[in-house]
């Protein structure tokens, strides 16, 4: 389908007005309070306001100062048993097995395993997986929190449904319509794999299905829907009318304060994105951000090569900063990126949400202003602040860098992680990492020859880092084990108890100095479907 389509879809969606039939069967409960974004991630954020640290389980809607809870040396002496150790790690494993044919075709996916490890509190990273019913293949995604967990949130519970309605044919949307107007059962769009922890925005979901049904009845007003878009194409405008839909519903009027509020606070708090899209032959990754996709390829001599496919979108990406640049008068040049940063506060340089760098410094003011006189702005994550040298907005976006890969017969996973894992794990290190813990074999070079002129001492170190690859696995889950190997690594490569245990003992309030949350998801293919 052809991109000029999904640019008029965009452009209506900018300028869409809801009227108040679309928000009249809106019900919440009375009881219920907006759960309060975390402050502003420090790998993502410059100056960063400070809030107090909210404990597991609040449900007051408010987290006071009182009740913060403070590191002491007794604290930092801690260390937790092998036990813990595991418990910790596993207690948000995720592992489901695809069938092999479901009623439409042969499965490019064996299985996928995942597993994510909080280091704030909430945690600011989710993740998402489901088969698209309407069409073709499957999709998973990882999502990166900033500023709160809230846009996060928001983004993994909606994006692969606007995806998926993308790729569905235009009979099957004027299907979806016909049900929506009789009242009648929607046929499902897709078949989620929930993990036991993962929620949903309940309160919202009446405002996320209007917006979702004006989207697709754009698309049913399209000629060139046909048979749907292609992946590519899907990928591209879901991610954009996403963040157009984010941005318009904070701005319009709703009925229920928490409803407008949770809208304000996906707005003003942000997300990165990495999403993929296995269909019978090939994989589409879309990514935005610092997320990442790579694909482990095992070579001829057994040995395992890593296949980027996504690149980082911040300041160590020369033609990511150039882009940035381009985009603004020569007098900015200089201020646009300072300090490795977005106008000096913004680590990733395209972003869901994030409203902050793309509206008008008078919007901005505007809509926390409608919002301060009936909630408190401060539990929830917002308040006043301007970027330094904000003259010519917007300074982001969240356009995604598409590139698509044909399966081989030797490309074997696909690894997803949050940049909390590729702080840790270079792309080689965590394609090995999963490859040896899938085949069980730990290969070796041999000793060169410069090996062998090697002193006592240094021998003794390459014997260590040997002994630490041949280590068994101690995971069944390969997401858990990347999670282990990344903040349990020693100087020879050895997995070290002593440093696993420090690392999940620290307390709330030092952790995020330390690790950054890290979600992984392990995508298992089917490589026998893939032709040489």
């Amino acid at each position: 389908m052809s991109g000029r389509v999904c640019a008029s879809i965009l452009q209506r969606a900018s300028s869409y007005t809801l009227t108040p039939f679309q928000y009249s069967h809106f019900v919440a409960s009375p009881s219920s309070h907006p759960r309060p974004a975390h402050q502003c991630n420090s790998s993502s954020w410059g100056p960063c306001r400070s809030h107090t640290v909210g404990l597991a389980g609040e449900e007051s809607g408010k987290w006071p100062q009182s009740r913060r809870h403070l590191s002491t040396r007794q604290d930092l002496d801690f260390q937790l048993s092998r036990v813990q150790i595991n418990s910790i790690l596993r207690s948000n494993e995720q592992s489901v097995s695809v069938p092999e044919f479901d009623g439409r075709g042969l499965s490019a996916v064996r299985k996928f395993e995942s597993n994510q490890l909080a280091a704030n509190t909430p945690n600011e990273d989710h993740r998402s997986a489901a088969t698209c019913l309407q069409s073709k293949g499957m999709l998973f995604g990882v999502f990166d929190g900033h500023g709160g967990w809230a846009c996060a949130q928001a983004v993994s519970e909606r994006l692969l449904y606007y995806t998926a309605v993308a790729m569905m044919s235009k009979q099957s949307l004027e299907e979806l319509e016909k049900c929506m107007e009789h009242g009648r059962a929607v046929p499902p769009i897709l078949q989620w794999y929930k993990q036991h922890a993962d929620f949903n925005y309940r309160e919202s979901a009446s405002l996320y299905i209007d917006h979702l049904r004006v989207f697709w009845q754009e698309l049913l007003d399209c000629e060139e829907q046909g048979e749907g878009m292609s992946p590519l194409d899907a990928l591209d405008c879901s991610f954009k009318r996403l963040d157009v839909d984010i941005s318009l519903e904070a701005q319009v009027p709703l009925y229920n304060d928490l409803i407008k509020s949770t809208a304000i606070q996906v707005a003003f708090a942000g997300c990165t994105a990495c999403v993929a899209h296995v269909g019978a032959d090939r994989i589409h990754v879309a990514n935005a951000g610092d997320c990442r996709a790579v694909v482990g390829v095992l070579e001829e001599d057994g040995s395992w090569s890593a296949l980027p496919l996504s690149q980082d979108h911040n300041t160590q990406n020369p033609a990511e900063v150039e882009r940035i640049k381009t985009q603004h008068p020569p007098s900015e040049r200089d201020t646009v990126v300072t300090d490795d940063r977005l106008l000096g506060v913004l680590m990733p340089l395209r972003a869901f949400g994030d409203v902050r760098f793309k509206w008008s410094l008078e919007l901005q003011r505007s809509i926390l202003a409608s919002l301060e006189s009936r909630v408190d702005l401060d539990s929830l994550n917002l308040y006043q602040y301007t970027p330094p040298n904000y003259l010519t907005p917007p300074y982001l976006d969240v356009a995604p860098e598409i590139t698509h890969h044909k399966l081989r017969p030797q490309d074997r996973f696909l690894i997803l992680g949050t940049d909390g894992l590729w702080d840790e794990l270079g792309n080689e290190e965590a394609v090995r990492l999963v490859g040896e813990h899938l085949s069980g074999i730990h290969l070796q070079a041999p000793v060169s020859p410069s090996e062998r002129q090697m002193k006592l001492g240094q021998m003794h170190e390459l014997l260590l880092k040997r002994q630490a690859r041949a280590a068994p696995a101690l995971d069944t889950n390969a997401a858990t084990h990347l999670i282990r190997h990344a903040l349990g690594t020693g100087e020879y490569g050895e997995l070290s108890q002593e440093r696993l245990a420090t690392m999940l003992a620290l307390p709330e309030d030092l952790a995020r100095m330390y690790r950054d949350d890290i979600t992984a998801t392990v995508v298992y293919l089917n490589s026998e479907l893939a032709r040489p």
